[in-house]
């Protein structure tokens, strides 16, 4: 099977094989994919073994079908001959404004509720005051940026040690990680992957058994702060439909209060 690597398929390569590994991970047949794309199977079968050219739109409607990640539908482009469609804008770029003022409002109306904005490599490109607050205490060394969420809430001297139920969130984590691996074939996060999955588990990291039983709504995040167990959910956001690599590539944190106890903390938190 060809692996298709985030960002890296070449004109050499040809975007017949590419495809062919995205259908085929999406676990869809020629005949559906040609349904969907309006198109024939006879027709897929001969772009996937370069007997065919794809034009610019085909690859674009294919790519949509099969749920192909922004960045690698300039890749699929860039091996079928053509120029990417997509722009990759750097967020500090005085284009993307409007997407930095919205974000800043948007976590800064979350608050006291810890929430941060993170790219593709979980790397933090906007945190609010609740997020700092949780960061409290942790080693410089691991705040230099680019500050990366998944390495500061692992590692041994991040928030690993404060999380009172480090093996399940640890696992919680680690799964989300290789869906997004799965989704984008990203040989970098999958070198992060590898990293943090590595780091070591404290014998004593278990399941923290609350005072009083909570029946939780979702997988809660136990975070132990100033002599406080605390206990969080996470949402996460996206944008709908983004037109550029670098929108498409970020995802808005929300950390809610999973109990009566630590919303009422939160509310005097920042005060």
């Amino acid at each position: 099977m060809t692996t298709v690597t985030s960002g890296t398929a070449s004109r050499t390569e040809g975007v017949g094989p590419l495809l062919r590994a995205w259908r085929e991970q999406r676990r869809v047949s020629q005949l559906e994919l040609a349904l969907r794309a309006d198109s024939s199977a006879r027709h897929i079968s001969f772009i996937e073994t370069g007997r065919s050219r794809p034009s610019q739109e085909m690859v674009l409607r294919l790519a949509e079908h099969l749920d192909v990640p922004v960045r690698e539908r300039n890749a699929l482009l860039l091996a079928a001959g053509y120029a990417p469609h997509y722009p990759e804008t750097p967020l500090d770029d005085p284009a993307l404004e409007v997407v930095r003022a919205g974000i800043e409002r948007l976590i800064g109306g979350f608050e006291p509720y810890p929430a941060l904005v993170v790219d593709a490599m979980y790397d933090v490109v906007a945190a609010n005051r609740g997020v700092m607050a949780l960061f409290g205490g942790v080693p410089e060394s691991l705040l230099t940026p680019p500050l990366n969420a998944v390495r500061l809430t692992l590692h041994p001297r991040g928030l690993a040690p404060r999380i009172r139920n480090l093996r399940e969130w640890r696992g919680h984590l680690l799964e989300q990680m290789r869906r997004q691996i799965a989704l984008h074939r990203s040989e970098r996060l999958r070198a992060l992957y590898d990293e943090v999955a590595a780091f070591p588990v404290p014998d004593t990291a278990g399941q923290e058994e609350p005072a009083e039983p909570v029946a939780y709504f979702a997988l809660p995040m136990l975070i132990e702060h100033e002599g406080r167990t605390l206990s969080f959910v996470s949402s996460i956001s996206t944008f709908n439909t983004p037109m550029d690599v670098t929108v498409a590539e970020l995802a808005v944190e929300t950390l809610l209060p999973a109990d009566p106890a630590t919303a009422k903390y939160l509310q005097t938190w920042l005060s």
